[in-house]
């Protein structure tokens, strides 16, 4: 008999064992999800808050859903193997509203294209941000202000096309120090 009571509190010591382990692990791997999920959203965020302050009359922006955990299945969104955004596609598209400064997140954006649109508004300093940006296209919209120095950050810039909007004032000379840039 106290050999089969030896057996069955091993047995619940190695279960508690087994228990433990697998609550722990459940506890990484769900904050290792967490982490991905986080990091993966802010890009979705970020495209989110414009999806918010644009009207879309054509439904090109109906894939755009929050809730994913990342953007990369969006329509007109593409991304590198990292999942990161890399392009915003969005020319010729019936949008109207205004750009968001939470693009300026968008660090590995290599192409951000909204040309041929109602884009109104003033084009945000935060773009500056986007130290990865090849490409920004937001020609034939209805865009206002100046053109902010902080594009001059953008050293990756090949393509500046800002014409037939309604911009004031003077092109910045900051942007001379885009060596890289051919066509403004």
């Amino acid at each position: 008999m106290a050999a089969a009571a030896a057996a069955a509190e091993a047995a619940v010591q190695w279960l508690s064992v087994c228990i433990t382990f697998s609550i722990s692990l459940i506890i990484i791997i769900g904050s290792s999800s967490l982490v991905a999920v986080a990091s993966g959203n802010s890009e979705g965020d970020a495209l989110y808050a414009l999806r918010r302050s644009l009207s879309d009359p054509d439904n090109v922006l109906q894939s755009w859903d929050p809730t994913l955990v990342n953007p990369c299945t969006w329509f007109h969104i593409t991304c590198n193997q990292d999942n990161r955004v890399t392009r915003l596609d969005l020319g010729n598209s019936n949008l109207s509203g205004r750009l968001v400064p939470e693009l300026g997140k968008l660090e590995h954006l290599q192409y951000l294209e909204l040309y041929k649109n109602n884009i109104q508004g003033t084009i945000p300093v935060e773009l500056g941000n986007l130290k990865s940006l090849i490409s920004l296209d937001l020609y034939n919209n209805n865009i206002s202000g100046k053109i902010p120095p902080s594009l001059a950050k953008l050293k990756s810039l090949v393509f500046l096309r800002l014409n037939d909007n309604r911009l004031t004032g003077q092109i910045p000379r900051e942007l001379v120090g885009i060596s890289s840039l051919k066509v403004v």
